[in-house]
């Protein structure tokens, strides 16, 4: 099945992931509405696959820190603290 690569940044501290871009990888079977090969123009067979798979998280930027969002949270919680 065709299934999409979502090319991002990775922070291993909080194990968050973010998107930068996204690109279709093309499965090349004459069954997959999604690919290149699909033999039906306007497809309506019960035998063609009409889903795609879960997309694929590739990082090509990996972070050592946390992500701004979590570092926005600990901030906060943190400065909560400190005015009790």
């Amino acid at each position: 099945m065709c299934h999409n690569i979502i090319d991002g940044r990775y922070h291993t501290e909080c194990g968050h992931f973010y998107a930068m871009a996204t690109r279709q990888q093309d499965c090349l079977r004459d069954n997959c509405v999604f690919s290149a090969r699909h033999t039906h123009p306007r497809c309506r067979a019960a035998t063609c696959i009409r889903l795609m798979a879960l997309p694929v998280r590739n990082p090509i930027r990996v972070s050592p820190t946390k992500c701004s969002d979590c570092r926005n949270i600990f901030g906060r919680l943190q400065g909560s603290t400190q005015q009790r």
